[in-house]
């Protein structure tokens, strides 16, 4: 991608230099957090279900959009409907290429920009999300809509970061960038190849990022598909924070077409997860199983609902729908 070269390369190298500094264990810490899902699959009162995911993410004072959902429309009138104003959210971040969490983002910009210019302004990427995708037969084509997303952004006074490694974006709140992956999660659908050395190779969503909030109750997650794996993503959180103690993981980390094996191998590397809110491609077997797996009960193991929210120090708000009454 060749658009804001220089630009990016300047960001790139200040937002990846403050990653060190977690790795002795002096991370800071936030105070509040509370997450609150704005497109997922099932839905509540008035809002609108879809095959995406986006989430709003208040942290100490600080708001920032997790993805943009699929449709152009539906995060835009879920927040509406949920009564949130997204106007003085400046930052936004874009999990990974797919069309699910890319949909809303220049709708969602267009609209808001009209109440405040610099509303979702500032749009953090991991590297790689710019490559192209090519077929079995090495076809390429529209099978990465994010250049011309991208490029759309950019023209309406946007700027991109595009992140190599871990950032400290507001205190205590870190975006992994693309995430190590030592344990053999394999945590995406097959299909699409990537160019490396001149040759074909499965792409595995290389640039896939989820946001860390490091706490004084351990760590949150929180992650739109968990493409480079959930139990890999859970340990560069704890490389990032230097705590190994997961307090939450919020958002999807497709797990729905997973055997039982790997759900046990996942719950054994969550062990000690205090809060598991699963949207979109978790799954609902996949999450009913999970929190069997990892001793959780119906209020701290919930499957996401528009609306639902997880805050620190409280827990999740269910919802309607997704909730328990008993």
């Amino acid at each position: 991608m060749k658009f804001g070269l220089t630009w990016l390369l300047i960001a790139l190298a200040a937002l990846t230099g403050g990653a060190a500094r977690a790795a002795d264990g002096s991370a800071h810490q936030a105070a509040a957090v509370k997450v609150t899902t704005l497109s997922t699959m099932l839905t509540d009162y008035g809002t609108l279900g879809e095959w995406g995911y986006a989430a709003l993410v208040e942290v100490d004072g600080h708001r920032i959009l997790f993805d943009t959902g699929a449709n152009p429309d539906t995060v835009l009138h879920n927040a509406e409907a949920l009564k949130i104003d997204l106007s003085d959210v400046e930052d936004v971040v874009i999990s990974h290429f797919h069309d699910d969490h890319t949909g809303g983002l220049i709708t969602l910009r267009k609209a808001l920009m009209q109440k405040n210019p610099a509303a979702l302004s500032h749009l953090y990427v991991g590297e790689g999300i710019f490559a192209p995708r090519y077929s079995a037969k090495g076809e390429s084509g529209a099978k990465n809509d994010f250049p011309a997303i991208a490029k759309a952004f950019l023209d309406s006074g946007g700027r991109i970061s595009e992140l190599s490694g871990p950032a400290e974006i507001f205190t205590g709140v870190w975006l992994t960038g693309p995430v190590p992956r030592p344990h053999p999660e394999t945590n995406w659908n097959p299909g699409l190849f990537v160019k490396t050395g001149g040759k074909l190779v499965p792409d595995t969503l290389r640039e896939d990022t989820s946001l860390v909030v490091a706490t004084a109750s351990g760590t949150v997650i929180v992650t739109g598909c968990g493409h480079a794996g959930i139990m890999n993503i859970a340990d560069a959180a704890a490389a990032i924070t230097g705590d190994a103690r997961l307090h939450a993981v919020i958002g999807g980390i497709h797990l729905f077409a997973k055997s039982d094996a790997v759900l046990i191998e996942t719950a054994a590397r969550l062990k000690g997860l205090a809060y598991l809110l699963g949207a979109h491609c978790t799954g609902i077997e996949a999450t009913v199983r999970l929190r069997e797996l990892l001793g959780l009960d119906r209020h701290s193991a919930v499957i996401a609902a528009v609306g639902s929210s997880f805050t620190l120090g409280k827990g999740i708000a269910a919802g309607e729908i997704a909730g328990w009454a008993g």
